[in-house]
């Protein structure tokens, strides 16, 4: 296998990070009156906003990366077959799964959605499931009838789980100037499960394909730099509490900072890689060796007796790390508009930026000279918060709780219509604009809520417009 150059971090740095979580780092974000640059990836930057706006490289590449990004887009998009169908390299289907291809949940390397009728599959939104005891590696642990994950569809042959339903309750309000406003309320339901009852105790938390860009820069962010940012005692009373989450890094064996996922979970993408690719599609590699049946699936474990090697190998995984990593971001639109710039100082006003950091500076990469050492604007701290009781999934994940999400990053927000086709916010997909996303905010985003319910038609529209700009 090919040396695998992650962002590492040594046992001493881990034992700070560790420290900082327990007695915390005051968060030193500095104001700033002008808005950042619209470069937001810094030279990592695509100034395009055209329905491809997702899926361009960043500039720099080798002819033997630009090529290798090509293979791992192909991987990315290609539809797995079962393993029945013969020796295509793209075999490994399943047995059951949540999807056929990277490119089904991440649609043109955007967003998934939430299912928008009954039996609706493949949407890009899946259902993780878990129980409250943790393992010896801080993991909790798997249902033990349906495994860590839902999964609504199954080879032929093979009995799928179940079927997955979300039903919404209209909750309709008005700003204090009248404007009427509805925000609707996500109920999930687990129809027609085939193995029995889930445990008592089972936690459910739905997730939604988040958008790929960027993702190599943020994995550049140093460790350090998320300890100063996180004050989870909030020992400069700001009401802000960040923290960052201690996960498993199972490919270097050891405990890391998690970045990546709705609830920081994962601490590199080739990790996070190699799990979509095991927990969503059914494909196992050398790093997740097995698939998700349990002892109650006697058809999915039947199935699986075929498929005892690597079904997709570390160099194809490579090539996608490659390709995740390489994604460009696009530039931000309109940052001359006066609205937008308008916009932005009410962002500010209203400490949106006290979770949604402007700037960040990644460290050395030394594959990716693009990545390294660029003054990005993702807006993000990549720190766990509390969100409140209204987005809650009451479900632990390593050091998150039920409460805690990991702040999203904003850049490409404004393009989810121009390369989906459709906008659904938050980590479920319930908010169907940006500013039923604002309403949802509860927790430590109180004051900011209350201060955008606060605002005039004018400022409100103008902190929408330099959103959508992003």
């Amino acid at each position: 296998m090919r040396k695998l150059l992650l962002p590492r971090i040594s046992a001493l740095l881990l034992s700070l990070a560790v420290l900082c979580t327990v007695f915390g780092i005051a968060q030193s974000v500095v104001g700033q009156s002008d808005m950042p640059s619209p470069a937001l990836g810094g030279l990592a930057t695509a100034f395009s906003s055209a329905e491809d706006a997702f899926e361009i490289p960043i500039p720099g590449l080798t002819a033997e990366q630009l090529e290798d990004f090509e293979a791992g887009d192909e991987l990315f998009g290609q539809d797995w077959l079962p393993t029945a169908v013969g020796d295509a390299p793209n075999d490994g289907l399943g047995p059951i799964f949540n999807a056929t291809s990277c490119e089904t949940c991440h649609l043109s390397d955007g967003r998934g959605r939430p299912p928008q009728f009954e039996g609706e599959v493949e949407t890009g939104l899946l259902v993780r499931l878990s129980l409250p005891q943790q393992s010896i590696t801080g993991e909790n642990h798997a249902e033990q009838t349906y495994g860590g994950q839902f999964q609504d569809v199954a080879l032929e042959g093979v009995v799928p789980e179940g079927s997955l339903q979300v039903t919404y309750t209209e909750l309709p309000g008005a700003f204090p100037d009248g404007t009427p406003y509805s925000l609707r309320q996500p109920t999930l339901t687990l129809d027609g499960l085939s193995y029995g009852q889930l445990s008592p105790d089972v936690m459910l938390s739905p997730r939604i394909a988040n958008q790929m860009i960027g993702l190599g820069l943020l994995e550049a962010v140093p460790d350090l730099t998320l300890m100063q940012l996180s004050d989870p005692s909030d020992s400069n009373n700001d009401q802000i509490s960040g923290r960052v989450n201690i996960v498993w890094d199972a490919y270097n064996n050891h405990e890391a900072i998690g970045r990546f996922g709705w609830k920081a979970n994962q601490p590199h993408l080739f990790q996070q890689n190699a799990a979509a690719f095991n927990g969503d599609i059914g494909i196992v590699s050398s790093l997740f060796p097995q698939h998700h049946c349990t002892d109650a699936q006697p058809t999915c474990l039947q199935a699986s007796l075929h498929n005892n090697q690597p079904e997709i190998s570390d160099e194809d995984l490579m090539k996608v790390l490659l390709y995740t990593r390489a994604l460009s971001v696009p530039a931000q639109r309109n940052s001359d508009d006066p609205q937008v710039q308008q916009g932005y100082g009410m962002f500010v006003a209203a400490r949106c930026n006290a979770c949604h950091v402007e700037t960040l500076t990644t460290g050395e990469h030394p594959e990716l000279p693009a990545l390294a050492n660029q003054t990005i604007h993702p807006y993000t701290d990549l720190l766990l918060h509390n969100m409140g009781e209204g987005l809650a999934d009451n479900a632990q994940d390593f050091r998150a709780t039920g409460e805690e999400w990991r702040t999203p990053p904003l850049w490409g927000i404004g393009l989810f219509q121009t390369v989906n086709g459709y906008n659904y916010y938050l980590h479920d997909g319930r908010a169907r604009n940006l500013t039923e996303a604002i309403l949802w905010h509860g927790g430590e985003a109180t004051t900011s809520r209350e201060a955008f319910i606060q605002m005039s038609a004018e400022n409100r529209a103008a902190l929408l417009a330099f959103l959508a700009s992003l």
